[in-house]
């Protein structure tokens, strides 16, 4: 190398990303084993439980007894001009009370509707948040807020971000892996865990359920140990050689981690992933014996067995608006509550009984929440709506409270009216439970330091032990 391209190449360390450090980090050992954090981290690991759709927050867990009062009466929202649907709403609306029963559970007393009998028994160990509000109404705009941060696509997924922030404990494994429902994947496909302008060794993972959680994972039955590592070797001296002469490629550098983590994967995954090894009774847990449960079951019981073994970040997805119950809701949303309620259920019971719980942040969302009416020629099988203004959402886990409830919304469950959080503030609280502050989680990007809060969140504090 001359004087002139290690000059370059010394600048361009000490520029990019605020500092000689954190280049170092991207170039040299982007999937760091030892996490440098800003805080002591009250958990280690994140699952992402992806509700996609919209889920109606008072149908689940946030009861609006006003709307039995109200029931099949046509109301005139025209003056609510403060949507982002203002032709929908400006045509008159049917109020639609809750199909489901509301019960108390729990020791905290938390209401719970009959839609989730399950997730009913663990409610003593989560925290709600029944007042988000989010910036869009739109599908897969409201999808790459929640995940990245922004409307837009381009962005750093929030999992690419813990993992640029924290690294991986096991190297033989993907730091963030993504569980998706093929029956329809997310708007926008990978870019919803893609690492946006982070380096490529920050995009998720994606595995399968059924088969071979990768493809083509399994090495050729001829190759021996030793031929294969000796492929690996030459591959490894080809790609540093030609990265020597073009360090300022992250695409590069993404493939060379991938080719070499996917050498280490072949041994690990199978020996992770193994369904079979499980007993009979936690495969029964999981609801992997009944045909409804089983897809998401099947997905819950991998992220346990994933974030026992090391892997910092796995998003699990229903599918794409699997929650969207715009008409006949009592179908729909029993429906996505059949496949979820006893795997989440299971899964936070199971990490709680191996010890796993108070390491692990389980995060359970959708874009956004729905609202107590729908146009009234949607008589016959009613539905609810997209709603921008009301969200309920729960974490459990590392470092959160247990059994509490935050926020509230009006007598319709129409909007947030008490302690009103955004997107942004999940995201600075889930940063901060893995022991990040989201301001200082910084990659110098397009002339500026970028965050994955951008102007800076608030931590849900209330949340919080």
């Amino acid at each position: 190398m001359d004087f002139n391209q290690a000059r370059r190449r010394f600048l361009y360390q000490s520029l990019v990303g605020g500092g000689g450090t954190a280049l170092m980090h991207l170039l040299n050992s982007s999937l760091q084993a030892a996490p440098v954090t800003h805080h002591p981290p009250r958990a280690k690991a994140c699952i992402f439980l992806t509700m996609l759709g919209g889920v109606s927050q008072m149908d689940t867990f946030d009861p609006k007894p006003a709307l039995d009062k109200f029931d099949n009466t046509v109301m005139d929202w025209s003056k609510e001009k403060l949507t982002d649907q203002v032709s929908l709403f400006a045509k008159p609306r049917l109020i639609l009370k809750s199909p489901w029963k509301f019960a108390k559970h729990g020791q905290c007393g938390m209401d719970v509707s009959e839609l989730l009998p399950h997730l009913a028994t663990c409610v003593d160990d989560l925290a709600f948040v029944k007042s988000i509000v989010t910036e869009n109404g739109n599908h897969p705009a409201a999808t790459f807020l929640m995940n990245t941060g922004l409307v837009l696509p381009g962005r750093p997924s929030v999992g690419s971000w813990v993992t640029y922030g924290l690294g991986t404990e096991n190297q033989n494994l993907p730091a963030f892996v993504v569980l998706p429902d093929y029956r329809a994947l997310p708007f926008s496909g990978s870019q919803q865990w893609g690492p946006g302008f982070l380096p490529a060794s920050y995009q998720g993972t994606v595995m399968q359920w059924k088969g071979d959680p990768v493809n083509d994972l399994k090495p050729a039955s001829a190759l021996s140990e030793a031929d294969a590592m000796a492929q690996m070797e030459l591959l490894r001296a080809y790609n540093h050689s030609y990265l020597e002469h073009n360090f300022t490629n992250p695409d590069l550098q993404g493939r060379i981690d991938a080719y070499e983590l996917a050498y280490r994967m072949q041994t690990e995954v199978p020996s992770v992933l193994n369904i079979e090894k499980e007993s009979a009774a936690t495969r029964e847990m999981y609801g992997l014996d009944q045909e409804d449960t089983r897809s998401f079951g099947t997905r819950c019981l991998m992220a346990r067995q994933l974030v026992e073994k090391g892997v910092r970040f796995v998003q699990l997805y229903t599918p794409s608006q699997s929650w969207d119950s715009h008409t006949d809701i009592l179908k729909g949303h029993a429906k996505n509550a059949r496949e979820t309620d006893k795997p989440i259920a299971a899964l936070i019971k199971d990490l709680k009984q191996r010890g796993l719980l108070d390491s692990t942040l389980i995060v359970w969302m959708g874009e956004f929440g729905r609202t107590p009416d729908n146009p009234s020629d949607m008589r016959p099988k009613p539905g609810r709506d997209h709603n921008t203004k009301a969200m309920t959402m729960f974490f459990a886990g590392g470092g959160i409270k247990k059994g509490v409830s935050v926020g509230a919304t009006d007598e319709l469950g129409w909007k947030a009216v008490d302690k009103i959080y955004r997107m942004r503030d999940v995201h600075a609280t889930i940063l901060h439970v893995l022991g990040l502050n989201d301001l200082r989680l910084n990659y110098y990007y397009g002339g500026r330091n970028m965050r994955l809060t951008d102007t800076g969140g608030v931590v849900i504090k209330d949340v919080l032990t």
